[in-house]
């Protein structure tokens, strides 16, 4: 049984594969999911315009575009969305580009529905979390919109985060001034997702502290500890 916060949910799913987007956009529906199905990047241009999904399935394969070029786009146009590939290509560097755009996860063909719905859940989990949040939180000139996704830097430069990038980003803020090792992280933050290794979460904290670092009145400093995890410290 699908838990209630989830049918709130509007899912975009673009795959050009007939049998595995019939399935999907069933299935989907079935559990309570708000979802479309669109064949061609033309198409899911139009239903990203009119029905606004919070979470977007891209196929990277298209007829008539590549599912990174049209993620691209869709970044471009709103911040306030998951985004989740699904595709044949297991490629670390299209896995490494997808997450450049703003990906929060990748999951690769063939696999089974429980896992699609595992990932979903995780996602919504964090969307929901997010959600307590006041809409702006400000330490010096460093600002955070948690529910849309984004960070302004001490220029005033506007950066959007992935879900995975939001959500390391609040575990670290939440917990301030503690050391949390990086086998943790991994676990909170992916969960049953056995894909990332220590490495893959130093990736996501270079943003991050690029981020952080253009205040050179360091208001937030994300503190790495050596062999263990990272520590974000602010000022009161």
């Amino acid at each position: 049984m699908i838990r209630q916060d989830l049918k709130e949910s509007v899912i975009l799913i673009v795959e050009d594969e007939f049998n595995l987007g019939e399935t999907l956009v069933e299935y989907l529906n079935s559990i309570g999911f708000e979802s479309y199905w669109a064949k061609t990047g033309e198409e899911a241009k139009v239903l990203f315009k009119d029905k606004r999904p919070s979470i977007v399935l891209m196929d990277i394969g298209l007829p008539d575009t590549d599912g990174l070029t049209l993620a691209k786009f869709f970044r471009n146009t709103r911040k306030d969305f998951a985004l989740l590939f699904v595709s044949a290509l297991n490629d670390p560097e299209i896995k490494v580009e997808g997450l450049e755009i703003g990906a929060d996860d990748y999951i690769t063909k063939p696999f089974a529905l429980k896992e699609l719905l595992l990932r979903l859940k995780k996602i919504e989990s964090t969307q929901s979390e997010l959600s307590h949040y006041p809409d702006e939180i400000q330490q010096g000139p460093l600002k955070i919109w948690f529910k849309k996704y984004e960070v302004q830097d001490a220029q005033g430069t506007i950066i959007p985060l992935s879900q995975k990038e939001c959500a390391i980003l609040e575990l670290l803020y939440v917990r301030s001034g503690q050391v949390i090792p990086r086998d943790e992280i991994i676990d909170i933050v992916w969960g049953e997702d056995k894909y990332p290794s220590n490495r893959t979460v130093d990736n996501y904290i270079v943003k991050l502290r690029k981020w952080c670092e253009t205040d050179i009145e360091k208001n937030i400093q994300i503190i790495s500890i050596r062999g263990i995890g990272y520590k974000l410290i602010k000022k009161n």
